[in-house]
């Protein structure tokens, strides 16, 4: 069938509180459907995990063709030649560099710096009552951690934080998109400059000394693999450790089984990987030919969303897939995709998960919502699932719960 055949779905705004529902109600019609995202683009959004580990792996899949443009508010300029953006060989050649910087040694050597930052910024939580957790730490440690990798200043956090999640907004508007894009663009330009006149031992510097390499970098690839390990190096952390949260906040049965046994830990992220999804859907691609995928015909040139929340609340691969279970074996879950564009950042996001759900739950023996689920506001956004704020109230381990919390009730 064409999408011409298929009813298309409009989706809604309600698609960025709960994509699962979404998922769940396009599965049943079938693995690949045709839809309208909710900023206004059609594509085929695949649900079946099938069929999403197969178009992951597919380069009849293209990220790149001559003409196409994935939507009207796309980041362009210097900053739309990264290697997520790219197809082989570009995209090997750029992989190979960026591989050099994320062995599993070097990422398990930045485990003493990230637990350093883990406790500090617990520290600053201490007898405040309530606080917004994703401001006050599950943002905070990832960016800190990504920047001082890089060699950015951690001081233009902020700024970060303000033009990424224009970046991957929906409803950004095109003016403020552009804007965003050229002041991102001219900070790491200028960034770029320091670094050459002074060199450190950083990634950056490491970055723009492989210029002079075989494999030697064009500016705007520079200027845009710099732009893609900001983005990614703390947008999926951010949104695991927050979303996370409110997941075992919302199941307190799985919170208490993980209180009791820190020895989950590991499993209990890979699990909150697959249940939260923080980058709900992989970056678009674009069918370089007609492909027949889930009992479908997908057009040359037709775009192509894989849903990765999807995929990983399929039945058919995991069972009761909508309930958190920290024991559940996972393996295989596509929360970091798959095939040549599986994140290069895994082993870090795992590492700063594992450490930042360690120390909280260690530093306070009670943590509650400060405002109904309900009354809880999520990103625009049909790439990244994730919260704006999540208010919490913390007592320190050993005290009574918080007072003035609200209650969850949790059904099996």
């Amino acid at each position: 069938m064409t999408a011409r055949e298929l009813a298309t779905e409009h989706l809604g705004a309600d698609y960025y509180s709960d994509p699962y529902a979404a998922h769940a109600r396009l599965r049943a019609r079938g693995p690949v459907t045709p839809v309208v995202l909710p900023g206004g683009m059609p594509a085929w959004l695949i649900t079946g995990y099938a069929e999403a580990r197969a178009a992951l792996a597919d380069p009849r899949f293209r990220k790149n063709m001559p003409g196409w443009q994935p939507a009207p508010g796309s980041v362009g300029g210097l900053l739309g030649v990264h290697m997520l953006d790219s197809d082989p060989p570009d995209h090997g050649r750029l992989r190979r560099l960026v591989n050099k910087a994320f062995t599993a040694r070097r990422v398990d050597g930045l485990r003493p710096r990230i637990t350093a930052i883990t406790g500090a910024l617990l520290d600053g939580l201490a007898d405040r009552g309530e606080v917004d957790l994703l401001a006050a730490f599950a943002f905070p440690l990832p960016i800190t951690v990504i920047c001082e990798l890089l060699g950015v200043p951690v001081a233009d956090q902020d700024d970060f934080r303000t033009w990424t999640a224009t970046a991957v907004a929906d409803n950004a508007p095109a003016g403020l998109a552009r804007a965003h894009g050229v002041a991102m663009t001219s900070y790491l330009v200028a960034l770029i400059e320091a670094k050459r006149r002074d060199p450190a031992d950083d990634l950056l510097s490491a970055l723009i000394a492989a210029r002079g390499d075989a494999d030697r970098l064009s500016e705007a690839e520079l200027v845009s693999m710099i732009f893609l390990l900001l983005v990614a190096g703390h947008e999926t952390t951010v949104n695991l450790i927050a979303s996370g949260m409110l997941a075992l906040l919302l199941n307190p049965p799985e919170l208490a089984r993980l209180r009791a046994d820190p020895a989950l830990t590991s499993g209990a992220v890979e699990e909150l990987l697959r249940y939260v999804n923080p980058v709900s859907n992989a970056t678009f691609r674009c069918a370089a030919e007609p492909v027949e995928l889930g009992g479908v015909r997908i057009g040359r040139g037709d775009a192509v969303f894989v849903a990765l929340s999807g995929a990983n609340r399929d039945p058919a691969r995991f069972g009761r897939p909508d309930r958190l279970d920290l024991g559940r074996d996972t393996a295989g879950h596509l929360a970091f995709g798959h095939g040549i564009h599986y994140c290069v950042g895994a082993p870090l996001a795992r590492l700063e998960a594992e450490i930042a759900f360690t120390g909280l739950l260690a530093r306070f023996g009670g943590i509650r919502l400060a405002v109904p689920p309900e009354s809880l506001r999520w990103r625009p956004s049909s790439l990244i699932h994730g919260l704006e704020s999540l208010p919490v109230r913390l007592a320190p381990a050993g005290a009574a719960e918080p007072a003035g919390g609200i209650p969850v009730r949790w059904d099996a």
